[in-house]
């Protein structure tokens, strides 16, 4: 029987989570005719996922049962480590990919040790110090926590505007008392102007899996890049063969990667300008909504790529031409979390309809659960979902998914209306500087 056989054969995947994140991932793998289980450890997704997965409440017990093991987060590196071990097929972070993404102290020093260029930045673990260090080296700065945030406090992040540095040192005095118990450690990193651009790929233990991926977040909340930092509302995409951006960054960091037997999507998000490229943060994991566009884009059943890269195979992902576009789409519970207890529970249970249930083309899944066969809003977060569409152009694949976006009816539901608008400035500068330029 040859590999590709094996590979789409029934498997048992079980799932291993911190928070309600990869539930879309796992419902693919379902619907394609695997068995799966999922373990997730937050109690305000206690709901999530029900009526569309199996829900486990202890992860350890199913270990025996799964064929293949996925970690969908970061702190799981230990466990995964020694499950593999055994002898395990595990796809997800080790000791070393998990250090990567929680240190950014460690995930940038391991960057340079390895040849790629990285901005000036300071590390600290104690806010009157870094107070200090601002007055005495005036300078605009990005202030970054370091460490596993939970998905509500990732708004913590900061980009200074003012030159002299003079808005982050008030917000750092106004809130070190409160930020030093949600960010302990944190690092100050020199701003640059520029593109922002990731570049990442599959990695099967041993050697990346081509093609690779670019893409392009939008983190704010509304239009414009205007407002808080959400994690993410949408990420325009595409995938490429090996370019200058992946041969810069990403490409240096094969040997450790496979020194460390990391199994998974790895990704580098960048700044970059005339002058170079700046490395910001590592991804060790899948990202989201990023898995969900990517699922949109590949043209392989979820289950056989997912199987052969927990086997260390090498294997060509079979990928679109083109652009793929995924928007979130959220609701008020968002914006007030769990400081409102009000308003979760008035979106609580509320029903996610369709204009035409035959057309549910684009929509993954997020914080939502199936009863009665109806969708309904669970958990606490307010992401309800994920939608996605693709195109020859940047164009096309805006089309698609704002007319998909078009068929869903939930009360107060907002998006962004301009994923990938930026995309004809940003080409222009990336194909000037030759970033984009392949290499095969």
């Amino acid at each position: 029987m040859n590999g590709n056989q094996t590979a789409l054969e029934k498997k048992k995947f079980l799932f291993v989570s911190l928070e309600s994140l990869s539930g879309d991932l796992a419902w693919t793998l379902k619907k394609e005719g695997h068995e799966v289980k999922i373990f997730i450890k937050s109690k305000s997704d206690a709901d999530v996922y029900d009526g569309f997965l199996e829900k486990v409440s202890d992860w350890e017990e199913h270990t025996d049962w799964a064929d293949v093991i996925i970690f969908d987060d970061v702190e799981f590196g230990p466990v995964a480590e020694k499950l593999k071990k055994k002898g395990k097929l595990v796809i997800g972070g080790n000791k070393y990919t998990d250090e990567l993404e929680m240190n950014r102290e460690f995930g940038q020093t391991e960057l340079k040790k390895y040849g790629v260029n990285i901005l000036p930045q300071w590390h600290f673990a104690n806010y009157d110090e870094a107070i200090e260090f601002i007055k005495k080296n005036p300078d605009r700065y990005v202030f970054k926590p370091s460490g596993n945030m939970p998905s509500g406090e990732k708004g913590l992040l900061f980009i200074g505007q003012e030159e002299d540095g003079k808005d982050l040192l008030e917000l750092l005095e106004q809130n070190k008392t409160v930020w030093t118990k949600k960010a302990p450690t944190f690092q100050l990193q020199k701003f640059i102007s520029g593109v922002e651009i990731a570049v990442g790929a599959f990695f099967n233990g041993k050697d990346f899996i081509y093609p690779i991926n670019v893409n392009f977040e939008h983190k704010r909340i509304f239009p414009g890049d205007i407002g808080p930092f959400a994690g993410e509302m949408g990420t325009l995409m595409f995938w490429s063969e090996p370019n200058r951006l992946f041969k810069h960054t990403l490409e240096k960091m094969k040997a450790p990667l496979a020194e460390s037997g990391y199994s998974g999507y790895v990704d580098i998000n960048c700044i970059v300008n005339g002058k170079g490229i700046y490395p910001l943060e590592w991804t060790c994991r899948f990202g989201y909504p990023t898995i969900e566009i990517q699922l949109e884009g590949i043209l392989m059943p979820a289950g056989e790529f997912l199987y052969k890269l927990a086997g260390g195979e090498t294997f060509e992902l079979k990928t679109k031409k083109g652009f793929q576009i995924g928007v979130r789409i959220m609701v008020p519970t968002y914006l007030v979390r769990s400081s409102d207890k009000e308003t979760t529970e008035l979106y609580r249970d509320l029903p996610i309809l369709f204009k035409k249930n035959d057309s549910l083309e684009g929509i993954h899944i997020e914080d939502i659960k199936l009863a009665d066969g109806v969708w309904r809003i669970a958990g606490e977060s307010g992401v309800l979902m994920v939608v996605t569409g693709s195109g020859t152009t940047v164009e096309e694949a805006r089309r698609q998914v704002y007319s998909r976006i078009k068929n869903i009816m939930v009360p107060n539901m907002f998006y962004r209306v301009d994923i990938g608008h930026r995309w004809l400035e940003d080409s222009d500068k990336l194909q000037t500087w030759g970033y984009l330029d392949t290499f095969i």
